[in-house]
């Protein structure tokens, strides 16, 4: 028999993988300014709000379902399935939290992702094996796949990839029907065989409905509880152990700080090492979503402020907006190569970087560099 849907439970689903995507990506965004135990608070948080926003629209999922017979669930393999699932899914929040932005990041992040949601679902659909036997559609399980892969990688992209907009409503949206495609496709490839010893039986204590309004309620509880406990601690991450300031410094730096004891700094990651950055040390910023890369002329950094942010802390008497995602220092500018399309800067560094001019800039940054090779 194939079976039907209660339309309410369905629509309950929905909701409830709307509101874990949304609190646990909201979480996960958190990651990367965070520092320490509470980075390790938000990653947790973070992967067990999504998973209990998976494994909830599940279950509700199976209750939405119309059957004869009442159905047992085997305690085990539901326990297993959730288990499973925050295991799975705390890497790809790992992967996508942590560090810069990349595309095989956002890969091997939507692979975790998408296979939790997978083996959330096939693994709690075994519980149901000691009331029916069932037979799946493989062309629909295959299809089922791709979607909750494919789906998860566009709302992990869209929320954390270079360059994006930065609404959680909608990269919870995309997860949300990622979660729920995925199950009712892989459900509309399903076939249930009752076994033949079981019979109609009369109604447990509790109806679907209300089992399903329970573990959805717990649902919201838990995770807004970890959205108003553990948001909070972005905040705090600053205050976490001081890092020692990067060196060496280059040589016409020397002055400015002997000139400005209190050189100002920001905050910068790589390969797990966590420093600060002289802004002296700057010749470049590029936005990376709602991170940034500063480059030092050797090394490009990954720094877990905004470029709105990190604008704010430069000189702008030094360093200039050239695009909008690109900030120059106007010292190490080398020559401006013209292109159709867009100018394009060489910087004087040890590693060869360029950084595009928008059309709006043109002129302003040739003016710019006009007057300051007057001045010296």
């Amino acid at each position: 028999m194939l079976p039907a849907h209660e339309p309410w439970l369905v629509a309950l689903s929905l909701l409830v993988a709307f509101q874990g995507s949304y609190v646990g990506l909201h979480l996960a965004r958190q990651i990367g300014p965070a520092r320490g135990g509470s980075q390790r608070a938000l990653i947790t948080g973070s992967a067990l709000t999504l998973a209990l926003g998976i494994w909830t629209m599940h279950f509700v999922g199976m209750l939405a379902m119309r059957l004869p017979v009442a159905i047992d669930f085997l305690v085990l393999p539901t326990l297993l399935s959730f288990l499973v699932c925050v295991l799975v899914v705390g890497f790809a929040v790992f992967a996508v939290g942590t560090g810069a932005p990349s595309r095989l990041r956002a890969a091997l992040a939507s692979i975790f992702m998408g296979g939790g949601i997978v083996t959330m679902h096939y693994l709690g659909m075994y519980a149901l094996h000691a009331s029916a036997h069932m037979s799946h559609n493989p062309w629909l399980v295959i299809a089922s796949i791709v979607i909750g892969v494919g789906a998860s990688g566009k709302a992990l992209w869209f929320g954390f990839g270079p360059g994006a907009k930065r609404s959680v409503l909608l990269s919870a949206a995309i997860m949300a029907l990622a979660i729920s495609a995925m199950h009712y496709t892989a459900m509309a490839g399903l076939t249930l065989h009752l076994h033949s010893e079981i019979a109609p039986v009369d109604m447990p204590a509790l109806s679907p409905g209300l089992l399903a309004i329970v573990v959805s309620v717990v649902a919201f509880v838990v995770s807004g509880l970890f959205l108003l406990t553990l948001v909070p601690t972005r905040t705090e991450a600053p205050a976490a152990e001081p890092a020692p300031v990067l060196a060496p410094v280059p040589l016409e730096a020397v002055s400015a700080a002997h000139a400005a004891p209190q050189q100002r700094s920001l905050p910068v990651e790589k390969d797990g090492r966590r420093l600060q950055l002289d802004i002296a040390r700057i010749v470049a910023v590029q936005a990376q979503a709602h991170y940034t890369s500063l480059f030092d002329g050797e090394t490009n950094w990954f720094c877990p402020l905004p470029i709105s942010e990190v604008e704010a802390q430069l000189d702008p008497a030094v360093f200039a907006r050239v695009h909008r995602s690109h900030i120059v220092n106007l010292d190490r500018i080398a020559s401006v190569k013209k292109s159709a399309d867009s100018d394009m800067v060489a910087m004087v560094a040890k590693v060869p970087y360029q950084a595009p001019v928008s059309r709006s800039r043109r002129s302003w940054l040739k003016q710019r560099l006009g007057e300051r090779a007057s001045a010296a």
